[in-house]
């Protein structure tokens, strides 16, 4: 299967890790006719097989399951508490003692992995890191259309040689977490810069990420060489997104929200660079965000506060992952959000072809 045999519009829903790409979603945006896409990161190779079973309940369409491709950390001791203290000023606040300690850092990427071959969906999408030649090699030997994530035209190009079917360029726009694995995290191109070069220095087909939220942009995206674009912001307002209602209203609202008031890229949450609407946590933590572990120690320490946020909707201490673009965040139902996307990129391409 080729990138457009996957979808019959040109649109990918983007994985986001946390519980926002619920079945219901990833279904909804597979029946409408984009690629809808699981994040499985978080997810147990049993809770993989579980929503990976949903999912083809609701839908007969392909749809794709993104992993993070990293380690499994062993942190000192002298790290943990070092960085349970500088977290201290929002936890302390809660009139906890201590920071809970997590039951594990992270899901162990090997058995993730193999959980992903042996459910076989259509297509399966990487970040954080790169597949070995040979672990593209298994998921091809399942039939695994194999879409890597690029921040750069250096990172595209280590994909091509991997032997995957397609790069995701993601701009420095986007919402959540960066793909990136060559060079500084918090730098890089936004999308529209980084889809030409990443078009000139590949030969595989190109779907553009980060910012793009309307038809405009997919036009866009495809006069720059893109063949697809993914949309995380766009869909995290769809009535089946699985955010927290508080998180969802905020990303309602950022529209009218002054500029300086919307998205930051911070470290402070999870150890990795990641874009989200500026809050209370961000504000007292950057201060000390060089400081703190990597992910996904940080992350992983983290977890406690963002689930006690979620208990009481406090948003203020969640973390609310949006692009740039969020000030275009439309709510509606996913089916609806598609119908719309392709009719506003038909109208862009079509009064392009004129003024041509």
């Amino acid at each position: 299967m080729n990138l457009a045999g996957l979808s019959i519009y040109p649109i990918i829903q983007a994985p986001m890790a946390g519980g926002a790409t619920t079945p219901e979603l990833v279904a909804a945006a597979s029946n409408a006719g984009a690629l809808g896409s699981l994040a499985a990161p978080l997810l147990s190779p049993q809770i993989m097989f579980e929503q990976i079973d949903t999912i083809r309940a609701l839908t007969q369409r392909p749809f794709t399951v993104n992993l993070f491709v990293q380690q499994t950390p062993q942190p000192a001791p002298e790290i943990i508490a070092q960085a349970i203290d500088l977290l201290k000023p929002v936890w302390e606040p809660l009139g906890w003692t201590t920071l809970p300690l997590p039951a594990k850092w992270c899901e162990d990427f090997s058995a993730q992995l193999d959980a992903l071959i042996a459910a076989r969906p259509a297509a399966a999408s990487f970040t954080f890191g790169i597949l070995t030649r040979e672990q593209v090699e298994r998921l091809h030997a399942a039939n695994i259309f194999v879409i890597g994530t690029a921040t750069s035209a250096a990172e595209a190009q280590a994909w091509q040689q991997a032997g995957a079917d397609a790069v995701c360029a993601q701009g420095i726009e986007a919402g959540g977490h960066r793909g990136t694995f060559i060079g500084a995290q918090e730098d890089g191109p936004g999308t529209m810069a980084l889809v030409p070069q990443i078009a000139d220095a590949v030969g595989l087909p190109l779907i553009a990420a980060g910012g793009i939220m309307d038809g405009r942009g997919i036009a866009a995206a495809f006069k720059l060489g893109a063949q697809a674009v993914q949309m995380g912001t766009a869909f995290l307002a769809c009535s089946e997104s699985g955010i927290h209602p508080a998180y969802k209203q905020r990303l309602i609202d950022a529209g009218m929200a002054p500029p300086a008031a919307l998205t930051k890229l911070t470290r402070c949450f999870s150890g990795r660079y990641a874009r989200g609407l500026a809050n209370r946590f961000i504000d007292i933590m950057q201060p000390v965000e060089r400081q703190l572990p990597p992910y996904p120690i940080q992350n992983a320490l983290t977890g406690s506060i963002r689930a006690q946020a979620g208990k009481t909707g406090d948003t203020e201490m969640m973390s609310l992952w949006a692009g740039q673009g969020v000030g275009m965040v439309r709510a509606m139902p996913a089916a609806q959000l598609v119908e719309t996307l392709v009719a506003e990129w038909r109208h862009a391409s079509a009064a392009g072809a004129t003024q041509e």
